[in-house]
């Protein structure tokens, strides 16, 4: 054999190799209430391509330069927008996957580097044509026509995404999906409290929209699940994280340059909507916004913090502050809970167990009661409950020329609206004489 030859044979053997550079390995799927994730497992990046066929409803996926090698026969499809998965080689080299719908979707299809579980993949969402989740709204107690505090559990990752991986198999998915649910079931069993989670199964929700949803629930605080993980075994304990005051910045510049943003309320029913408002003050508007949640969160995250205390020793002593997407809402106090770290076999070994997994949600629990007992939101039954214990012990004023309501709520600490909801005042009007009733401070 000569040289010539050699060099063809050896030509001939790369293209080969680079026929078969992308193979497909598994393909996995996860409904979601608002959408399905279809997942290609790849032995290495494949360039690919995401079109819509129409009559009837197909979605087709190229990619170049691969191979399927598994069965996509056993998916089960029951749950999701598919009827069928088929597949076929296109051009000798390529793969194309078609998928039969049920119904015509909106797909998002994009890459992921791997990590500690999975290698390269593909990944194609399939969202519903109609419109967003459906709106919960905030329940009312009938006697005092006071609604509940609401509370949106966020558990983090999901899905394709386990989050940190732990000795033992133990995954973050896992044990913040079971510590939401306990948390969620304390908030609902009280008075005056409800809750809903982002995710209620194993699939993944994007960052933006676990706030987006918080947002469409008209959440009054946000709760984030994580356990922690480093490369040391030794990094223990829990942590409470709120937004940096840099990434609320950050926040506010986003939202005034996304258009569609600008016709959405601040602080949910009632408030102040964006889309009639100049630059100038669409920005002090959501600055001053953010700058209230922020404070709230501080707030609410250090009531937290210091009933975290009480069971697991604490990794930081006081509310962390870093740029989490998943804090981000400029109206709504939102705040991220370290469980632990799983990463360390002693806290993974209490993060998996159903008891403590109901002791730190406890702890969590007890820490959100305390900070809503000293700052319930207007108009919840537990702010008019706070307004009963007052009248239960409250004094007398008469009233002198030159008083002002707002001047008498001030000097007794009350809030103005607490003092004329307990007078049955419709205005700030007052006449010389007229004796007001005092709630105690």
């Amino acid at each position: 054999m000569n040289r010539w030859h050699r060099w063809i044979l050896l030509g001939g053997w790369l293209l080969a190799a680079q026929a078969l550079a992308g193979s497909v390995s598994n393909v996995r799927i996860w409904p979601a209430p608002d959408h399905t994730r279809l997942v290609f497992d790849l032995s290495s990046p494949a360039d690919h391509k995401v079109f819509s066929l129409s009559a009837p409803d197909r979605l087709v996926i190229d990619l170049n330069d691969a191979e399927l090698n598994t069965d996509m026969g056993d998916i089960k499809l029951d749950d999701s927008p598919i009827r069928r998965i088929r597949s076929a080689k296109r051009n000798q080299n390529d793969l194309r996957v078609v998928l039969d719908l049920k119904q015509s979707v909106k797909p998002k299809s994009f890459v992921l580097q791997p990590n500690d579980q999975y290698g390269h993949r593909l990944v194609v969402d399939l969202y519903g044509s109609g419109g967003s989740v459906s709106e919960v709204t905030k329940s009312v107690d009938e006697q005092s026509q006071r609604r509940d505090i609401l509370v949106v559990v966020d558990p983090g990752h999901g899905g394709d995404d386990p989050g940190a991986l732990g000795p033992r198999g133990v995954r973050e998915k896992d044990v913040v999906l079971a510590i939401s649910r306990e948390l969620q079931a304390l908030l609902n069993q009280k008075k005056g409290y409800s809750s809903r989670l982002t995710r209620k199964g194993d699939y993944f929700i994007p960052l933006r929209q676990r706030t987006t949803l918080a947002r469409e629930y008209n959440a009054d605080l946000m709760v984030s699940i994580h356990a922690d993980a480093f490369k040391s075994p030794d990094a223990s304990g829990a942590s409470v994280y709120a937004l940096s005051k840099r990434g609320a910045t950050s926040e506010t510049a986003r939202w005034l340059a996304t258009k569609e943003n600008m016709s959405d309320l601040i602080g949910g029913v009632g408030s102040v909507s964006l889309d009639d408002k100049d630059d100038v003050l669409a920005g002090v508007l959501l600055d001053l916004s953010m700058t209230a949640s922020l404070k709230s969160s501080l707030s609410v995250g250090d009531h937290v913090l210091r009933s975290v205390k009480s069971v697991s020793k604490l990794h930081k002593k006081r509310v962390e502050q870093a740029g989490f997407v998943v804090l981000k809402s400029p109206d709504i106090p939102s705040i991220l809970v370290e469980t632990g770290f799983i990463s360390n076999p002693v806290e993974s070994g209490r993060l998996r167990t159903q008891k403590y997994q109901r002791k730190i949600a406890q702890a969590i629990y007890q820490g959100l009661q305390g900070y809503f007992d000293e700052s319930p939101p207007p108009g919840t039954y537990v702010a008019w409950q706070k307004l009963q214990q007052r009248v239960a012990q409250g004094q007398t004023y008469k009233i002198e020329r030159g008083d002002t309501l707002s001047e008498i709520a001030a000097r007794n600490r009350v809030s103005l609206n607490d003092l004329m909801q307990y007078n049955g005042l419709k205005d700030e009007q007052l006449r010389i004489g007229q004796v007001l009733k005092i709630p105690a401070s």
